[in-house]
């Protein structure tokens, strides 16, 4: 069966990898360190179809290293550790440290992250890590800390211009064949800087015509799109870039963004309570505080779409898009949990204050817990200061209110309530 062009096109060396000069150009860092034969743990962030994947391989081809891949999307920790004892037995044959990839690893939980960091820490493999979203937010700080970090960019009209080059006159199946192309402005508008996408449209373009001599123009390319459903593609990369300008177009308060890339994914058969639980987390991340009924009213555009179903489910979703992307913005929830969750790893499991703690015997009572805790509802307003965290961290503020007129009235609240005791500016 006949390999898709972006397989046969795959580079199996640097010379033929298209992009990234500033990190595998000629004296570059990253290349002096392939050069060199030795290669730390790096984590490889971009966008989709920019050449993550295969400059793993060809790392690990060239410096001929045992290579694992593991993907996160059908991975658990028992493959984890599976793959490790494999390294481990591979590493007594091979002087070089066997190399493991994680594709999309920004989407291994916690836990399956935790489950690297032995190997790395003690040499039993170098991991490279790829992801389309920031590392700093997806990945577990222990693991960033070992890992380097190397950002690849979209790639740039001319090394597009170049793989088109690079397949017609190199490609074992489409050299056969007489390809012209007049005009590229419509492949490289939809390829979007990801080479994976602009091989997969001008696979589908001259696989289409069945002509001895085939002319690629804008006008041919656009309207091959638009008759290829596919071209959405909801299991694959698109399904990522789509939802991703959907959230932030809703994040950015324009919900004409918001509603186009909401119709592209309806048109192109995305699941429906994909979209809905995505509106959900975007109400709590992005809207929060600023106006709490978002939050009730993606819940409820989730629930309804549930019982309505389609295609009448296109108008619940469109209503909860336009609320969202028309609310007041703040992320201080979002933010105040990271700076908590931030302190609990700094800090550790600090002891619970004797009289937060919960005392149902007399036992627990004799050794003062729950003493002089005081009731708020037996004061007036309902409240009296007193300390709620560790007296380790007494006077720490996880939470910042924002700029809107929700929040800076809760604000006002909090300050009358706290006087000088904590700041909430």
């Amino acid at each position: 069966m006949q390999r898709p062009l972006a397989e046969r096109m795959r580079p199996q060396n640097l010379d033929d990898y298209v992009g990234q000069k500033h990190l595998v150009g000629q004296g570059s860092v990253l290349r002096k360190m392939i050069d060199g034969g030795h290669v730390p743990s790096f984590i490889l962030w971009g966008p989709p179809g920019v050449g993550k994947t295969t400059l793993a391989r060809i790392i690990s081809k060239q410096l001929d290293i045992p290579f694992y891949t593991l993907s996160a999307v059908n991975s658990g920790v028992k493959d984890v550790r599976e793959v490790i004892e494999k390294a481990k037995s591979n590493h007594f044959f091979s002087s070089q440290r066997p190399i493991l990839f994680i594709d999309e690893i920004h989407r291994f939980s916690k836990s399956q992250q935790d489950s690297l960091l032995g190997a790395v820490e003690n040499g039993t493999i170098n991991l490279i890590g790829a992801t389309t979203e920031n590392p700093s937010f997806e990945v577990i700080r222990p693991l960033l800390s070992r890992c380097q970090v190397y950002v690849l960019k979209p790639l740039e009209d001319k090394d597009l211009l170049s793989l088109i080059n690079r397949v017609i006159n190199n490609d074992i199946e489409f050299k056969k064949k007489n390809i012209t192309i007049k005009e590229s402005k419509s492949l490289l508008r939809f390829a979007g800087g990801d080479a994976r996408k602009l091989l997969n449209i001008l696979e589908l373009v001259i696989e289409a015509d069945d002509n001895e001599n085939i002319i690629i123009t804008d006008e041919i390319v656009t309207e091959r799109l638009q008759e290829n459903p596919s071209a959405y593609d909801k299991d694959g990369e698109i399904h990522y870039d789509i939802i991703s300008a959907f959230i932030k177009s809703i994040r950015g308060s324009d919900p004409d963004g918001a509603l186009y890339w909401l119709a592209r994914m309806v048109n192109g058969g995305e699941d429906p309570k994909f979209i809905a639980r995505r509106l959900v987390i975007s109400a709590a991340e992005d809207i929060g505080l600023a106006n709490p009924n978002a939050l009730l009213l993606a819940n409820t555009c989730f629930d309804a779409l549930t019982k309505i179903g389609w295609p009448e489910g296109r108008i619940i979703l469109a209503e909860a898009t336009v609320y969202l992307a028309c609310s007041p913005k703040s992320n201080s929830a979002y933010m105040g949990i990271n700076n908590a969750i931030a302190e609990v790893e700094k800090s550790g499991n600090l002891p619970v204050p004797l009289h937060l703690r919960n005392s149902p015997t007399k036992l627990l009572k004799d050794l003062d817990y729950g003493k002089d805790y005081k009731y708020a509802h037996d004061f007036e307003n309902n409240f009296v200061e007193q300390d709620f965290l560790p007296k380790e961290i007494r006077d720490s503020q996880f939470w910042h209110p924002q700029k809107n007129a929700q929040e800076s009235k809760t604000a006002e609240h909090m300050k009358n309530l706290w006087k000088e005791r904590k700041k909430y500016n």
